[in-house]
């Protein structure tokens, strides 16, 4: 399984998700994440998190194998595979 990176932005927008769910109060949400107007968190109540890991579910991982890299040459593999040949 591989490990993706996240940004803070996606990581609030996730959260207030849950929240919204969790509590149903708009306006929590909307001073959680800073919003100046509630009209901007709105967006949330269009979003359907059920038809989202639906999707998420759908998509099948591509089918990388692995490998290695043969006959490359690396001085630090090198010198850390033999160190007292510098």
């Amino acid at each position: 399984m591989a490990i993706a990176a996240y940004d803070t932005l996606t990581v609030s927008k996730t959260c207030a998700v849950h929240v919204l769910e969790a509590t149903g109060d708009l306006r929590q949400v909307s001073l959680w994440l800073g919003q100046a107007s509630i009209q901007t968190t709105e967006v949330y109540l269009c979003m359907n998190p059920a038809k989202k890991l639906e999707m998420l579910a759908s998509q099948v991982p591509p089918a990388i194998q692995k490998g290695t890299f043969n006959g490359a040459e690396d001085k630090l593999i090198r010198l850390l595979s033999n160190p007292l040949a510098t």
